[in-house]
């Protein structure tokens, strides 16, 4: 295969779990990119741009491995949200969302450091979201889950329960689009099993 490392430019517990799950044990080395520095209204571009740059600043440490940035943002009724800067911010965030359907989007890139090649790929899935009480939200902010995750819930977590489905790869909102790896993979030439 060639590669032996397998690098997550990521400090998400949630990414590492999921690569994890499929056998793939990373390198984590996460990215101390200044997301601030990087303004879109085009989620797409935005989430693109932003794994881009966090997978940027760690390639030139590795000479031989796979380097994996992501970034993700919920965006909602034309509004692009990242991870809450607060308390208050949650709330009034669940507040806006609840009842209604958003697009969770995740850029991913692949950087190849041997080969110098880079893949940068965007995947969305749409997530109903139920229509939580005051007081619902109130607790479940309470709880700090929602401050760390883009969009304010944690799918794999307590805020499963405000979500009534998905539309799409249900990794994807946890983080890190499974199937897709997959893809950017087999477009570089390796397989998942080369890294179990």
């Amino acid at each position: 295969m060639g590669i032996s490392q397998f690098v997550l430019a990521s400090a998400s517990p949630a990414r590492k779990r999921l690569l994890q799950t499929i056998g793939i044990d990373p390198i984590v080395a996460p990215s101390d990119f200044d997301e601030s520095l990087v303004q879109s209204r085009d989620p797409v571009l935005l989430v693109q741009v932003l794994a881009q740059r966090k997978a940027e600043r760690i390639t030139p440490k590795f000479e031989s491995a796979l380097v994996m940035g992501c970034d993700s943002v919920l965006a909602v009724n034309g509004q692009i949200h990242g991870k809450p800067a607060n308390h208050a911010e949650a709330i009034a965030r669940w507040q806006e969302m609840r009842g209604t359907v958003g697009d969770l989007l995740t850029g991913h890139v692949l950087f190849d450091t041997a080969k110098k090649r880079m893949l940068v790929k965007c995947q969305v899935t749409k997530v109903h979201f139920a229509n939580p009480s005051d007081e619902e939200i109130r607790k479940y902010v309470a709880t700090g889950e929602p401050l760390g995750c883009a969009g304010a819930f944690a799918l794999e977590g307590k805020g499963s329960v405000f979500v009534e489905k998905i539309d799409g790869c249900h990794s994807n909102v946890i983080g890190l689009s499974l199937p897709l790896l997959r893809l950017m993979l087999l477009e570089f030439g390796y397989q998942v099993s080369d890294f179990w």
